[in-house]
């Protein structure tokens, strides 16, 4: 049976002892924290802010830098939560009220969010989230007067909190309906209810390294994954703080991030064009890899960043600012790489707020978008070039029908099969011989230790004029 519990004592308008005066107004502790969780919450929500920008030390919220590093860590602790089970949260909070909250802001509702994935998700004092989302909601005159409901229903879900737990722990309530019967359809309801329930974990930390990964590897207390990728068993700390950052040793990238760019081949001594390249992980790994690598994207900020990436890596590629629909380069290239801007679905485990902050229009926008770009793309290409086109979309139309569009328009194209020895990964070559990775591809025991993130590529080679005749 549920525990009652008693009414929080009153902090407002408090006499003290001796003198009957006011005391003096004194902020709630861990009330900062969790006000800035749920502003950034808000602001990634209903605002479509990707998370790792609102949380980031110089662009994010004003008020972040002012935390210690312990609240700090809480309040990137709870927005996970608040993201990774929104939809169990929110199925909870339809439970306990008794109707909808008729507040245009959402900033309640927020606040309860904030509270519940506390309550029912984390080793926090429920009597503590209780009365800091009180306290939060008294704050702001739009809230004010849900003070008693937000009371209210935090206490319920309080003494409540193992039952809900358990009535709502379906995983495919923790994504959007529009986006699950999606991957119902391109995938079957077993694999869907698979990716869905890898997202309730946190991602793993992958890294790239530039030469001897099995020595790094155990140097960082990883494991070898995908051929040469390290996948870190513990990653607490900063990541500049580990062995071999400062020395340009490796890069972080997801495992499956890194295969498009190997399906190049050898690219030794070639010109290899990497398009949307930022952050530059793939960029990296081609002139590693010995390419002549000129590196495209639109955003000059975000080329900022790849060129200090490959500064500290000690690698050099040409970097270019251009819009490629706009963009005539100087000389063809022997091979692209095209990353082409896309839903980032593949992403979620990474980037929780994805699945909440899309919309199923998206995915027309930006397959329009990426067939322009695959088409312009294919115009840079020598005859016999290879042209690998990747995203880190799970939808279909940003992938598998992007090719089939493609190949049936440019007949002076061909897919290149890939093998899944190139892979390394099982079942992630599809029967028409694309890339197809799987937030539940490479299953490992605990299930956190596997997974990566979705992918979709395919290789394409220009025909020469002769194999076109032909």
């Amino acid at each position: 049976m549920p525990t009652s519990r008693p009414p929080s004592r009153p902090t407002e308008n408090r006499r003290t002892p001796r003198t009957g005066r006011k005391a003096p107004d004194r902020e709630t502790p861990g009330l900062k924290a969790r006000k800035i969780a749920a502003e950034v919450l808000a602001r990634v929500i209903h605002g479509r802010r990707p998370l790792d920008e609102e949380l980031h030390d110089a662009r994010g919220h004003p008020d972040l830098h002012t935390l210690g590093d312990k609240d700090r860590a809480l309040v990137r602790a709870i927005l996970g939560l608040a993201l990774r089970r929104r939809g169990q949260i929110a199925a909870v909070l339809e439970m306990l009220l008794d109707r909808p909250i008729p507040e245009k802001t959402g900033a309640v509702m927020t606040i309860l969010h904030v509270a519940g994935a506390q309550i029912l998700f984390m080793e926090v004092p429920d009597r503590a989230a209780v009365d800091i989302a009180v306290a939060d909601a008294g704050r702001d005159p739009a809230t004010r007067r849900y003070k008693g409901l937000v009371n209210a229903v935090l206490r319920r879900m309080s003494d409540n909190s193992g039952e809900l737990v358990e009535k709502t722990g379906q995983v495919w309530r923790n994504t959007p309906v529009w986006l699950f019967a999606g991957w119902q359809k391109a995938y079957g309801e077993e694999q869907a209810l698979a990716i869905a329930a890898m997202h309730q974990h946190e991602p793993n930390l992958d890294l790239s390294v530039k030469a001897d990964p099995q020595a790094w590897a155990q140097r960082l207390g990883g494991q070898l994954v995908v051929r040469d990728s390290i996948r870190l068993v513990s990653t607490s700390g900063r990541i500049e703080a580990l062995a071999g950052y400062e020395e340009g040793a490796w890069w972080v990238q997801d495992a499956a991030a890194s295969l498009p760019a190997k399906l190049l081949g050898n690219v030794t001594g070639k010109r290899v064009a990497d398009l949307c390249a930022a952050p530059g992980g793939k960029t990296a790994q081609l002139a590693q890899a010995g390419a002549k690598v000129t590196a495209f994207d639109i955003s000059k900020k975000r080329l900022e960043r790849l060129a200090e990436n490959l500064a500290r890596l000690g690698l050099q590629a040409e970097v270019v600012a251009a819009d490629l629909l706009d963009h005539d380069p100087e000389t063809l290239f022997d091979a692209i790489l095209l990353d082409a801007p896309c839903t980032a679905t593949g992403t979620i485990r990474r980037h929780p707020e994805v699945a909440w902050n899309r919309r199923k229009e998206d995915i027309d926008a930006l397959a329009e978008r990426q067939a322009a770009l695959l088409g312009r793309a294919a115009t840079w290409l020598s005859p016999d070039g290879t042209l690998v086109y990747c995203t880190c979309s799970l939808e279909p139309a940003e992938g598998e029908k992007q090719i089939e569009a493609f190949l049936s328009a440019n007949p002076d194209f061909r897919r290149e099969p890939i093998r899944e020895a190139e892979t390394g990964v099982p079942g992630t070559v599809t029967d028409a011989g694309d890339l197809r990775s799987l937030p539940s591809s490479l299953p490992r025991e605990p299930a956190a230790a596997g997974g990566l993130d979705g992918f979709f590529a395919a290789r394409l080679v220009r025909r020469t004029p002769a194999d076109a005749d032909g």
